[in-house]
């Protein structure tokens, strides 16, 4: 079977299985489709996997895998072989996991909703509109714990990056980065452009799953008002 994929050394220690560099729903299913045998049917040495827009990062324990491969075969070899094997045999499928509908409230005040409105010549309301009226994917977590990589947003609101960055974005801020949208989920830096805030805590590191979105969930934001989200502000 021709492989749609590559394999690579991360590390010592990691592979990255990569199907391409687009962010794509199609590519991003195959991504966890193996995120999800992997972590199925481990094999000995498995730690964990991580999955990314189009890759899939797979870390092992060098020493077990050791005790499994023969003495032709670094660690590398043999478990990008087991890779390989595994695709020729269930061309990467495993069970698909629902996925999780999430409903995200946001008060649409941001300091940058006037600027997207303005640069995709827009109403402060249609943009309101164009960003509830999407369900977004959930590709990937990262930058930040907990910040869940959404997209892909309507090309009418579609916005670049602030060419200066913020030092200070507050927690639960709601953005725009090209295609993408995303929550910060702690105070941090930041380069997207705010369109307004949830008082929805998206990482809280006390419980047993600090994150509040995984990838595969599917996002939709509906708006609220400044009562509604004193009401019900997490944060």
């Amino acid at each position: 079977m021709e492989q749609f994929f590559t394999i690579t050394s991360l590390s010592e220690c990691a592979v990255l299985v990569s199907f391409g560099n687009q962010i794509d729903s199609i590519l991003n299913e195959r991504v966890m489709d193996l995120h999800r045998l992997v972590n199925t049917n481990p094999f000995a040495g498995f730690i964990e996997s991580v999955p990314a827009y189009a890759s899939l990062a797979i870390f092992y324990d060098t020493r077990l895998v050791d005790q499994q491969k023969g003495n032709h075969l670094t660690a590398f070899d043999y478990v990008k072989s087991l890779l390989e094997r595994w695709s020729e045999q269930q061309d990467f499928v495993a069970p698909p996991a629902p996925a999780r509908i999430i409903d995200v409230p946001v008060l649409y005040d941001g300091e940058d909703l006037t600027y997207v409105a303005d640069i995709n010549q827009l109403s402060v309301q249609e943009v309101i509109s164009l960003h509830t009226a999407g369900s977004y994917r959930v590709y990937m977590i990262g930058f930040l714990p907990g910040f869940a990589y959404m997209g892909s947003v309507d090309q009418r609101i579609a916005s670049p990056r602030r060419q200066t960055h913020r030092t200070l974005v507050p927690p639960g801020s709601v953005g725009i980065a090209g295609l993408q949208t995303g929550i910060y989920p702690i105070a941090s830096p930041g380069g997207w452009q705010l369109i307004g805030r949830t008082p929805k805590m998206v990482f809280d590191k006390s419980k047993d799953m600090p994150c509040f979105f995984q990838p595969g969930d599917c996002v939709r934001f509906y708006s609220i008002d400044e009562i509604e989200f004193s009401r019900c502000n997490e944060y």
